[in-house]
């Protein structure tokens, strides 16, 4: 009798946006801010604005602490901005809607960035 053991390797690679957003003064940052959040390190005020993992929202705004959790499903994250603290990431926010908006003169940001991400 023979017992195979399968591990499942679980990939935890975050996917970027090509056209990622970020807070002013971010800009000269994003490489190093993008390796220190794949390896792992605390960057305590670093916040991700992600598409949400449901089909009800559109974007949600998190903590780069949480990623730090053993268990957090990394792997399923769709990192579409950058900001420094929270209130950044909301006018970060604001800012996306605001150019979807004057794009199609609609609201569905998720759509929009997907579209987008799918074009290039």
């Amino acid at each position: 009798m023979t017992i195979t053991i399968i591990n499942h390797i679980r990939d935890d690679t975050m996917r970027y946006y090509k056209h990622l957003y970020l807070a002013e003064g971010l800009e000269k940052k994003k490489e190093k801010i993008i390796q220190k959040l794949e390896e792992n390190k605390l960057q305590i005020s670093m916040h991700l604005i992600v598409l949400a993992q449901g089909d009800h929202n559109q974007l949600e705004i998190l903590n780069s602490i949480l990623l730090l959790q053993p268990c957090y499903p990394k792997d399923d994250l769709f990192i579409v901005g950058l900001a420094k603290n929270y209130d950044e990431a909301i006018d970060l926010v604001e800012k996306i809607m605001k150019e979807v908006y004057d794009t199609t003169k609609g609201t569905d940001m998720r759509s929009y960035i997907i579209k987008k991400e799918q074009e290039d």
